[in-house]
């Protein structure tokens, strides 16, 4: 087999394509699943609200973001057992996701500083990116970068692990549903449009891996390009972002 086959063999199938490994759960897990995502819904979306209410660049703001990203977490891990998942090749071999989901990552991320251009131009929405630049604007960027990696993490482990499995019918609207009404609760359409358009590439994700593995890389790889290279961008445009 030549080096070109052995390529093609590892590249994935699309995306409406299922991986055949299925985890069964029983009814008691489910319930169990859905009193614990009950209460961690309550909590994380007080404290989602809360976080972007503070001072850009606070120590509250770094205390409630990590204690978010603990909520969510701990939601996820106290629900039940969580699966990474697989990706399954041309070649029918089934692989951990690693490079697709990143490269997923980087194309949403080119998506989305496409689409900002545009929304530069509406001020609506203008004003809401503007609002969310100014964390990583006038916080440290080490922590920004920390705290930005481990919610997006956080989240795929609650929304696409806990969330998703404790739905019975319909996970990925569910868990793309549920996700942008939580996201509501910042009350800035910029970040609830986001939600719903990455809920569900990330929901579509987990249902053909079977697992979280490949939304979490996808969400880390989207989240740390957004924060590095938006800010510049609306520097760019006038100065520091506008609140």
């Amino acid at each position: 087999m030549s080096r070109w086959q052995r390529l093609r063999g590892r590249l994935p199938r699309n995306l409406a394509y299922v991986v055949p490994k299925t985890h069964e759960e029983t009814p008691a897990m489910r319930r169990r699943r859905r009193r614990v995502v009950g209460g961690t819904l309550v909590v994380g979306s007080a404290l989602l609200g809360r976080s972007l209410s503070t001072k850009p660049g606070s120590r509250e703001f770094y205390v409630e973001t990590l204690s978010l990203a603990g909520v969510w977490t701990a939601g996820g891990l106290l629900s039940g057992p969580l699966h990474l998942g697989w990706i399954e090749g041309q070649d029918t071999r089934l692989r951990r996701p690693l490079v697709t989901p990143v490269a997923t990552g980087a194309g949403a991320f080119c998506l989305f500083y496409a689409a900002t251009l545009v929304s530069r131009r509406i001020p609506l929405l203008d004003r809401a990116v503007s609002r969310v630049l100014l964390f990583a604007e006038e916080g440290q960027e080490g922590l920004v970068l920390a705290t930005t990696l481990a919610n997006g993490l956080a989240e795929e482990v609650f929304f696409r692990g806990a969330l998703y499995s404790a739905s019975n019918s319909h996970p990925v609207i569910v868990s793309t549903a549920v996700y942008s009404v939580v996201t509501a609760s910042t009350r800035n359409p910029a970040l609830v449009l986001a939600a719903g358009v990455m809920g569900a590439l990330f929901g579509l994700q987990r249902r053909a891996t079977g697992g979280l593995q490949a939304s979490a890389l996808t969400h880390v790889a989207w989240s740390a390009l957004m924060v590095r290279f938006l800010p510049p961008l609306f520097r760019r445009a006038g100065g520091a972002p506008r609140s």
